[in-house]
């Protein structure tokens, strides 16, 4: 049987995972590409495959196509939305998720964007290169009010560290509310338009669908303070990038931290010219930690899901 791996960082520090997958009976196909697979790449590479250890890489209904052998599918990470589900069930084809692997390494990156837009870290590390060594002004991060969109696995995590490291009242939305769970962390649930118009920092940790795509478009961002941040790690289609594009450049809200965009890298030149905009690659996940439990993870789920051992996680 043979699978193929696309995610850049598989195996990149952890060589062992391929050895486990050999040792399993099974020829490995590598993305040596250095990026993110175009759908015709993928439907050349799968056309002899059994199983697919996937990233952000597209697995649509035109990819499963040209896939006849494929009978399972191990996402590395937890977001599905680039995958065909109703054509997978269709197929009988097993699809899995790294449930919790990276929702540690993702929340603390969260708020590294948040302290670094806040506190214009990367615009002083530009300026003191130059040898200005002028005082920049940033605004404080600690007692103001964050909300966040989406009380998963990382945005649980990003409202235990915002308010019990950084005593910040916290507004949570999502649609399957937990009471007690909120009650003893100590997060209000609130409405988006609420969450917009009055928290100064949001971090959106929902996951993409039809109802969240461009969830934040421009009456939102209309709403939000002229000293409000966005944060993004989630997936960069909740956030209407020209809508964005032009709030930044127009500086009507303070600024943006952003692991995730609509096209990866973005095309758009202006992007790159922002100083009140803190750049990811899609990276908030990528730890070293992190990367070896989901590489395990989607290993494991993958040998279980084609019948040859392993014990998964989801």
């Amino acid at each position: 049987m043979k699978v193929l791996a696309t995610p850049r960082s598989f195996g990149k520090n952890n060589p062992e995972l391929f050895d486990i997958l050999r040792d399993a009976g099974l020829d490995v196909v590598r993305n040596d590409t250095g990026a993110i697979l175009s759908a015709a790449r993928m439907c050349e590479k799968l056309a002899d495959c059994d199983g697919l250890i996937v990233g952000v890489d597209p697995v649509d209904a035109t990819v499963l196509a040209a896939a006849p052998r494929l009978r399972a599918i191990a996402k590395y990470g937890v977001g599905l939305d680039n995958i065909d589900l109703a054509a997978c069930e269709a197929r009988g084809i097993r699809v899995s998720r790294t449930v919790g692997a990276n929702s540690e390494a993702v929340a603390d990156y969260a708020l590294a964007l948040m302290l670094g837009v806040a506190r214009k870290v990367a615009l002083i590390d530009r300026r003191c290169r130059e040898r200005d060594w002028s005082k920049i002004t940033g605004i404080d991060l600690y007692g103001k009010t964050v909300g966040i969109i989406g009380l998963g696995a990382v945005g649980k995590r990003v409202a235990r560290r915002c308010g019990a490291g950084f005593g910040m009242k916290v507004l949570g939305h999502d649609i399957a509310w937990d009471d007690a769970w909120a009650a003893g962390n100590h997060v209000e649930r609130a409405g988006l338009e609420r969450i917009f118009r009055e928290a100064d920092f949001i971090s959106l940790h929902t996951s993409l669908d039809d109802s969240t795509r461009h969830l934040v478009d421009a009456p939102r961002l209309a709403l939000m303070k002229p000293t409000a941040i966005l944060i993004n790690t989630a997936r960069g289609e909740l956030v209407d990038g020209p809508a964005l594009l032009e709030a930044l450049e127009q500086k009507r809200i303070y600024g943006a931290g952003l692991d995730v965009f609509e096209q990866e890298p973005p095309q758009d030149a202006r992007w790159y010219a922002l100083d009140n905009l803190v750049m990811g690659s899609h990276c908030s996940s990528s730890t070293s930690g992190a990367v070896a439990t989901m590489g395990h993870m989607a290993v494991s789920n993958l040998l279980r899901d084609l019948g040859l051992g392993g014990s998964g996680g989801c």
